[in-house]
């Protein structure tokens, strides 16, 4: 399975104000993040993600950076990060309503993809 196989939900979104030519950019952006910054991938209930991010001096800014630009054109995504002093370190959790469960989905098996081809 490739991450291509978790784009369309996020590509043809309607309640998604980016631009759909920039659209693959921004999935492209996710993926990185994911591989380059991301641990471990969990999905804590069906509309909330928890990323456990890695230990990489830059991994909280950049998944800042990427939540700060996506919640301006993907509303309904909340985005949090918290520190817990436990061995998992920077959680960044991605939460969306009830409505927008598939498109959280196709992100989550994005996010798990990339994790495993990191070899995490």
């Amino acid at each position: 399975m490739t991450t291509d196989d978790h784009s369309d939900p996020m590509m043809n979104l309607s309640a998604c104000t980016l631009p759909t030519v920039q659209r693959p950019t921004r999935l492209a952006e996710f993926d990185a993040f994911f591989a380059d910054s991301v641990r471990t991938a969990r999905r804590a209930d069906s509309t909330r993600l928890e990323l456990t991010l890695t230990d990489a001096f830059d991994a909280e800014s950049v998944g800042r950076d990427l939540a700060a630009r996506e919640s301006t054109c993907c509303s309904f995504f909340t985005f949090t990060f918290t520190f817990e002093d436990t061995p998992a370190g920077t959680v960044m959790r991605i939460e969306a309503p009830v409505a927008y469960v598939e498109v959280l989905d196709a992100l989550t098996e994005r996010a798990r993809a990339a994790v495993a081809g990191a070899g995490r």
